[in-house]
């Protein structure tokens, strides 16, 4: 019994070892292309701007301090950093909106697939997918072309006589949040449709047996049991929409900025490397306690309905 306990053992911990051996080249992938240049960034925060760009290797936390302080070119006196936290607020404020604006929007498109015959669900999916086939920056520049002053908005509005001049809608923060729901809105379709097509719709029936109202059975029954979905692609539309860059780049027209769109300034016209970096990991901080603290809610909620 010994020696076959024994062989057992050995037979598990090579299982162990050749599974770690298939992993690791994703493994390696992961470390090099993810945490890598995390790493980089993180180094290169605490480091001295160069004149021109890059960074000087020397020890500094100047790029900590000017995410929230700056000091006045002329007298060194330091003030709080009213711009940064303005695009901060900004950008949280669109993407909660974006995340808001995509579910209301989504849920309804989800439970009209999956109440669909299964043989035409596959046909409402793939239309859902398709502008995903499409270049982020083209889908863009299109929302653009409707919105804009000569756009079909604005251009149907004057030839029914609706408006007399044509309304300023580009370059606005409903610009950016027009163009962000349209680019997400998928992201919210899919996982929100995965979660409702596995519904037990006998469970909606009965609630209308008992004579439920709609708004009974849909906050009683479905929401609960499409709730991992609703996490789901509320998360997945938050994250990029909060590090979002081409749409408020060609919406906002530079006005109207968003973390990405200051990021991007710091590593590109203000050369200011550490500043960039801090902000990116402040970002990336900001996000994680956020995930961390609706994943917990999230889980203790379950726990105390289970």
């Amino acid at each position: 019994m010994a020696g076959e306990s024994a062989l057992i053992e050995n037979e598990q911990r090579r299982d162990i070892r050749n599974r770690w051996l298939l992993s690791l080249p994703a493994l390696l992938i992961i470390l090099l292309a993810a945490v890598g240049p995390l790493l980089i960034v993180l180094v290169y925060s605490f480091l001295t701007p160069g004149p021109y760009g890059d960074v000087v290797w020397k020890f500094s936390t100047d790029g900590w301090f000017g995410v929230l302080m700056e000091r006045d070119i002329f007298d060194d006196t330091l003030t709080f950093a009213d711009a940064n936290m303005t695009i901060f607020i900004r950008s949280v404020k669109l993407s909660l909106i974006t995340t808001v604006a995509t579910l209301v929007f989504g849920f309804p498109t989800a439970y009209f697939i999956a109440t669909r015959p299964a043989g035409s669900r596959e046909l409402w999916l793939f239309l859902v997918t398709i502008p995903f086939w499409t270049n982020l920056l083209i889908r863009t520049f299109a929302v653009m072309q409707v919105i804009r002053n000569e756009g079909v908005i604005n251009t149907l509005g004057m030839k029914f006589g609706l408006i007399d001049t044509p309304i300023q809608m580009l370059f606005t923060d409903g610009a950016i949040l027009i163009g962000m729901i349209y680019v997400y809105l998928p992201l919210m379709v899919l996982p929100l449709y995965a979660s409702m097509e596995k519904i037990d719709f006998r469970l909606v029936e009965a609630g209308y047996d008992l004579y439920a109202t709609p708004f009974k059975v849909l906050t009683n029954v479905i929401i609960p049991l499409v709730k991992p979905g609703m996490i789901a692609g509320s998360i997945l539309v938050f994250i990029p929409s909060l590090g979002a860059y081409v749409t408020p780049s060609v919406l906002g027209g530079g006005k109207n900025m968003m973390i990405g769109n200051l990021i991007e300034l710091q590593f590109g016209q203000g050369r200011n490397w550490p500043l960039g970096s801090s902000l990116s990991i402040a970002l990336m901080l900001i996000v994680m306690v956020a995930l961390l603290a609706y994943v917990r809610n999230a889980s203790s909620g379950g726990r105390a309905h289970g």
